[in-house]
C-alpha cells in the first residue's frame, strides 16, 4: 500500500484500530459481571474467590508485562503484521475461555488472551501517529479515547445481556467474529509502517523491562488481594521489580540504541503528561472498580442494570474525547486540563457523600462529569506523548502510556482496594460477633471469611435465612463507610495530578514541541508504509 492510499484510507484504518480496541478493552471489563456465575458448580466452573481472582489477574499480569516488548517489537519487525498476529492470538484464546472446563483452564486461558492483546494495544496508537498527519492527529487520537471508555462501558452491559440469555462462555466467544471481522479489513485498510532507522535490537533492554513490569505488578495484585505487603513474596516481588526496572533505566541512558530514549522525560510535554496519566488512572480505577458493588450489592441491581448505569460515562467520553484537541486550541492545554483535573476533584468530592440512598440521577450525573472530565485530559496527554517522539518510536511511546494506565489502575485497585478493606473489616467486626454469638452454625472460619468483604457478608446472611438480616444494614453502612474513605484518598491524589498541571505543564500549544534534537519533522511518520 503506497504513502498516497494509506492516507486516503485513514479513517477507514481507524475504525479497524476501533474495533480491535473494542474487543480488547470490553474484554477486560465484561469478566467482573460475570464473577458470580463463574463461581456456581453447576451453571459456572466452580471457581473459588482466588480463582476468580486470578481469572482477572492473569490477563492484566501479561498483558502489562509485555506492553513495552511488544510496543517495542512492533516499531522494529512492522506494526501491522504485530496486530495480526496479536488478533488470531486473542481469538483463538478467546474461544479456549469459553470452553475452560476448570478454572485452571479459564486462568491459563486468560493468560493467554492478555498475552494477544499486549501485541495489539500499543500498535494502535503507533498507527495512528504515522497513518494522520499533526493537524488531524489531535481528533483521530480523540476518537480512539472515546472508543476506549465506550468499550469500558459495553463490557459490563454486554456482559450481562449476555449471561441473561446464553451460558458463560458466550462473554469471550463474542470476541471471536469480531477478531474475525478486523483481520479481514487489517489488509484493506491498514499499511504497514516500521521505524526504518531502528539500530541495533536492545535485547538486554527488553529482556530487563519483562520482569520489571510483570514482578512489580504481581506485588501490586497480590497486596491488593492480601490487603497486606507484610508476606515475603509480596514485598519481596515489589522491592525485585522496581529494581529491575531502575537497572533498566540505568541501562536505556547508556546503551547508544536503546528500546526506551530516557531523554523523552526531559520534555515536560511528555513527562507531565505520563505524569498526569499516572496519576488519574490511580485515581480513578479503584473508585470505578468498587463502584460496581455498590450497584449490585447496596442497590441490589442486576448485572445488566449495573452495566447500563455505566453508559452515560461512556457518552461523556464519546462526546468530549473528540472534541478536546478543539478545546485545547480554544484555551491551551493547561487550562484545560487543570479545568479536567478539578473536575475529576469535584466528583471524587462527590464520592465521599455518597449514600445507599443518594438519588440515582445525581451519581449519574457526576459519574458523567468524571468521565467527561477525565476525557477532556486524556486525549491531548496522549497526543503530547505520541507527538513529542519520532514516529519511528511511536510504539515505544503508546506501550509506556499503555504500561503507566496498567500500573496505575492495578495501583489504584490494590491501594484503594485495601483501604476499603481494612475500613469494612473494623466496621462489620462487631455485627459479625453478635451474628456468630446468637447462632451456632456459624464457625470461626466462616466468621473470618464474612468479614473480608460485603459480598461474603451478604452470603452469609443469605445462608442464615432470617436470623441473618441483622447483617445486611451494617454491611451495607460499612461499606459505604469504606468508600467515602476510599474516594477521600482518590481526591487527595486528584489534588496532586492538579498540581503538577499547574507548576509543570506547559502553558501554551507553542510550548510543547519536542526539544530533541533528533526528533523527526512532524507528518514523517508515513514515510515508510509498505505493501
Amino acid at each position: 500500500m503506497d504513502q498516497q492510499t494509506a492516507y486516503r484510507r485513514r479513517w477507514g484504518g481507524l475504525a479497524v484500530l476501533v474495533i480491535c480496541l473494542l474487543v480488547i478493552v470490553a474484554d477486560n471489563t465484561i469478566l467482573n459481571v460475570a464473577l458470580r456465575t463463574l463461581s456456581d458448580p453447576v451453571s459456572g466452573v466452580g471457581a473459588s474467590q482466588s480463582q476468580l481472582a486470578w481469572a482477572i489477574n492473569s490477563y492484566t499480569l501479561v498483558f502489562a508485562g509485555l506492553l513495552f516488548t511488544f510496543g517495542v517489537l512492533g516499531d522494529r519487525w512492522g506494526r501491522r503484521r504485530m496486530l495480526v498476529a496479536g488478533l488470531v492470538v486473542f481469538g483463538a484464546a478467546s474461544a479456549l475461555s469459553a470452553y475452560s472446563q476448570s478454572p485452571e483452564q479459564l486462568v491459563m486461558a486468560r493468560a493467554v488472551m492478555g498475552f494477544g492483546a499486549s501485541m495489539v494495544m500499543p500498535q494502535t496508537l503507533s498507527v495512528i501517529t504515522n497513518v494522520f498527519p499533526p493537524e488531524e492527529r489531535g481528533r483521530a487520537i480523540g476518537l480512539w479515547a472515546g472508543a476506549v471508555g465506550l468499550a469500558m462501558a459495553i463490557g459490563p452491559s454486554a456482559g450481562g445481556l449476555l449471561l441473561e440469555n446464553f451460558w458463560w462462555g458466550s462473554i469471550f466467544l463474542v470476541n471471536v467474529p469480531f477478531v474475525i471481522v478486523g483481520l479481514a479489513l487489517m489488509y484493506v485498510l491498514i499499511p504497514e509502517s516500521k521505524d526504518e532507522n531502528a539500530g541495533r535490537p536492545d535485547v538486554v533492554g527488553v529482556l530487563l523491562s519483562i520482569p520489571g513490569l510483570v514482578l512489580l505488578i504481581y506485588g501490586i495484585i497480590t497486596a491488593g488481594e492480601r490487603a497486606s505487603l507484610a508476606d515475603w513474596d509480596v514485598f519481596g516481588s515489589l522491592l525485585v521489580g522496581v529494581a529491575v526496572i531502575v537497572l533498566f533505566l540505568f541501562h536505556e541512558s547508556r546503551t547508544p540504541d536503546p528500546s526506551l530514549d530516557v531523554r523523552f522525560f526531559r520534555n515536560p510535554r511528555f513527562s507531565v503528561s505520563i505524569a498526569t496519566i499516572m496519576v488519574l488512572f490511580f485515581s480513578m480505577a479503584g473508585i470505578i472498580f468498587f463502584l460496581s458493588f455498590y450497584w449490585q450489592s447496596i442497590r441490589e441491581f442486576s448485572p445488566f442494570v449495573a452495566g447500563l448505569l455505566v453508559l452515560p460515562a461512556a457518552l461523556g467520553q464519546m462526546i468530549f474525547a473528540p472534541l478536546s484537541p478543539t478545546l485545547v486550541r480554544w484555551v491551551g492545554p493547561r487550562t484545560l486540563a487543570a479545568v479536567g483535573v478539578a473536575a475529576v476533584c469535584c466528583s471524587f468530592a462527590f464520592y465521599t457523600q455518597i449514600e445507599a440512598d443518594t438519588p440515582l440521577a445525581l451519581i449519574i450525573g457526576f459519574f458523567f462529569l468524571q468521565a467527561s472530565a477525565m476525557a477532556v485530559v486524556l486525549t491531548p496527554a496522549t497526543d503530547a506523548i505520541m507527538s513529542s517522539v519520532p514516529p519511528g518510536k511511536a510504539g515505544a511511546a503508546s506501550a509506556v502510556q499503555n504500561t503507566v494506565r496498567q500500573v496505575a489502575t492495578a495501583m489504584g485497585v490494590a491501594v484503594l482496594g485495601a483501604v476499603i478493606s481494612f475500613h469494612y473489616r473494623a466496621g462489620i467486626a462487631s455485627a459479625l460477633h453478635t451474628v456468630a454469638e446468637e447462632s451456632d452454625d456459624v464457625g470461626p472460619g466462616e466468621l473470618r471469611a464474612a468479614g473480608e468483604s460485603v459480598e461474603a457478608t451478604l452470603a452469609l446472611a443469605r445462608s442464615l435465612g432470617p436470623q441473618g438480616d441483622a447483617l445486611i444494614e451494617p454491611a451495607k453502612e460499612a461499606f459505604v463507610s469504606g468508600l467515602h474513605l476510599a474516594a477521600l484518598v482518590a481526591l487527595c491524589f486528584g489534588l496532586i495530578g492538579l498540581v503538577v498541571v499547574l507548576v509543570w505543564m506547559p502553558r501554551d500549544a507553542a510550548d510543547h514541541q519536542s526539544s530533541d534534537p533528533e526528533r523527526e519533522p512532524e507528518g514523517a511518520g508515513t514515510e515508510h508504509p509498505e505493501n
